[in-house]
């Protein structure tokens, strides 16, 4: 059912930062020098004194002004947006997956990797139950918990996973776990893509929070009586 090749998780962390200089200055101060007043004469009396004008003094200044320009002040940083924590339950194996929507509910198989190095795909004559990639994360714990389920069953029955086409984004997927807890999931979209060129960084690569991939078969062909494609349902942890 599923002949996509699992590759292992990586992640990046980019960053990034910014500085910006402000420079002020201030020109030097010119002073120009003082007016000398003229010589007195000897004969001045004090009725001559009298009729001339007062003179305006003359203002000595020892040094001028210093005009000293302010630097601007620094704009103020905008607050980094807060880091949305995103929720992660701590590690308990799948026993159940239930889908209100669809109503399927169904055990969960542990699946390993055949020695081709191909996902295992749960056995059973009536297309159930479903299963969890062991080498996956437990649902709930952060990173893509892996499902995989038959879109058929022998005698062109529907198999377990046969309505995942139907899903839409909103959907609540709930797994009970061996802890007794249920981790919910809420769909936030599908894929389909050949099995030729299964994106497997894609499906089962990091993500920030816990998430969960439901796997089935699709694109049958008539002719050769295979399905030639996946179809993989994307959901997150909401609780």
């Amino acid at each position: 059912m599923i002949d996509s090749l699992l590759g292992r998780r990586g992640s990046h962390l980019a960053t990034a930062a910014a500085a910006l200089i402000l420079l002020a200055g201030c020109a030097a101060p010119a002073t120009e020098p003082a007016a000398q007043a003229a010589p007195t004469s000897p004969a001045s009396t004090a009725a001559g004194r009298a009729e001339q004008p007062a003179p305006e003094p003359t203002p000595t200044t020892t040094h001028a002004a210093v005009e000293t320009k302010q630097p601007e002040p620094k704009p103020t940083a905008a607050p980094e947006p807060a880091k949305v924590k995103e929720p992660v339950l701590p590690e308990s194996p799948p026993v159940t997956v239930t889908i209100p929507s669809l109503g399927v509910q169904s055990q969960l198989l542990r699946l390993g990797l055949q020695d081709n190095g191909t996902l295992e795909v749960p056995p059973g004559d009536p297309g159930s139950p479903a299963g969890w990639y062991v080498h996956s994360p437990t649902p709930g714990e952060r990173g893509p918990a892996v499902l995989l389920g038959h879109v058929n069953a022998y005698g062109n029955g529907p198999g377990v996973f046969a309505g995942l086409r139907q899903l839409k984004a909103g959907d609540i997927i709930e797994i009970a776990r061996e802890d007794g807890t249920t981790a919910t999931f809420s769909v936030d979209r599908a894929e389909a893509y050949s099995k030729a060129t299964f994106p497997t960084q894609a499906v089962y690569g990091n993500t920030a929070g816990a998430e969960l991939r439901l796997i089935t078969c699709d694109g049958y062909d008539p002719v050769t009586g295979e399905f030639d494609d996946n179809y993989v349902v994307y959901a997150k942890l909401v609780t």
